[in-house]
């Protein structure tokens, strides 16, 4: 069977083919910014060139077990040895869903599997890349973004 379009003649494969190409195109297109506009909408009010954001409290360091951490918001953050903290985008590299919390000294994607360490470091794919750090900042018993 084939379809007839002046100046163009298509079997069904080929028919088939582009069709399939083209939605494949459109799904990672899509997956490629999940999340964008969510992290574009979450902007605080009064956020912008000139305005100066005070630093917002995360978690108390009693949150963050040692050898694991939490999710906070839109950040995880751990402590893989006792008193040093690191902080993360929840964000996974590999087509952005977000991670799990912490468990067994890991930061799992439940999408497909990516294994991170506390470190944020890629432990098994497919992410390629680590997860995005954050700047944070430990006073006393609380820990601030920065």
């Amino acid at each position: 069977m084939t379809a007839d379009i002046p100046g163009l003649r298509l079997d069904r494969r080929t028919a088939l083919a582009v069709t399939g190409a083209a939605a494949t195109a459109l799904t990672l297109a899509g997956c490629d910014t999940y999340g964008a506009n969510e992290a574009a909408s979450t902007a605080p009010a009064g956020a912008g060139p000139g305005k100066q954001q005070q630093p917002a409290e995360l978690a108390t360091t009693a949150e963050v077990p040692v050898g694991g951490g939490v999710v906070k918001g839109d950040t995880v953050i751990t402590q893989p040895t006792a008193g040093s903290y690191q902080a993360f985008s929840n964000v996974c590299t590999h087509l952005g869903c977000k991670v799990n919390e912490p468990a067994d000294g890991k930061i799992v994607c439940p999408c497909h599997n990516s294994v991170f360490g506390l470190d944020g470091a890629v432990l098994s794919g497919p992410a390629g890349r680590p997860l995005d750090s954050r700047g944070i900042r430990v006073e006393g018993d609380r820990i601030f973004s920065e």
